[in-house]
């Protein structure tokens, strides 16, 4: 079959040596990313909540002592750090979501050469290959 005829999961990027994707397994790394965006938009939410009860706490203990509250300010600190996490999270699973519908999944986003089949299997959310993964780290 011909590069230009290829389409779904077969017109993926792979690398050299590598099988070409399946609609199996494309459609098993959709499963895990669209489970994970549900999951990160539950976590998100019930987080927001929290955040804004104990924003709402913080005028009702106006009048904790300063341990109480540089304690209930690290809480709300760390809930808002977990919160950001999580955003970012959905946002890669997004983002991988949407290259897998446009066709360009598994292609790296700094060389443009094949992230690896194994690598998005193992990590769905991948968006350099090793190699540019390695020397963005190193920077």
């Amino acid at each position: 079959m011909a590069e230009a005829t290829r389409s779904g999961a077969a017109a993926l990027a792979v690398r050299p040596g590598e099988e070409r994707w399946t609609e199996t397994e494309l459609g098993e790394v959709r499963a895990e990313l669209e489970s994970e965006v549900a999951e990160r938009r539950t976590e998100i939410s019930k987080a927001e909540s929290e955040i804004a009860e104990r924003i709402g706490d913080a005028v009702a203990d106006a009048g904790d002592d300063l341990a109480d509250a540089g304690a209930k300010t690290f809480e709300r600190e760390q809930e808002l750090a977990a919160t950001h996490h999580a955003k970012e999270l959905l946002e890669q699973n997004e983002r991988a979501l949407a290259r897998i519908t446009a066709g360009t999944y598994g292609v790296c986003e700094s060389c443009g050469k094949p992230i690896g089949k194994a690598r998005l299997q193992a990590f769905p959310r991948a968006t350099l290959c090793v190699a540019c993964k390695q020397r963005e780290e190193r920077r």
